[in-house]
């Protein structure tokens, strides 16, 4: 399986979880704001 970022969007915010492989989480999950600062925080993921 090839690696997946899951979003769960909601207002003002969304829940973000990355996965290697199947049902197997990478890290833990971590909330970004809908603002500029926050959406930048996606790119510096590593």
């Amino acid at each position: 399986m090839n690696p997946v970022v899951g979003l769960d969007v909601a207002k003002g915010e969304s829940q973000v979880q990355a996965f290697l492989y199947k049902k197997k989480p990478y890290k833990s999950s971590f909330k970004v704001a809908h603002i500029l600062e926050g959406l930048e925080e996606l790119t510096l993921i590593s």
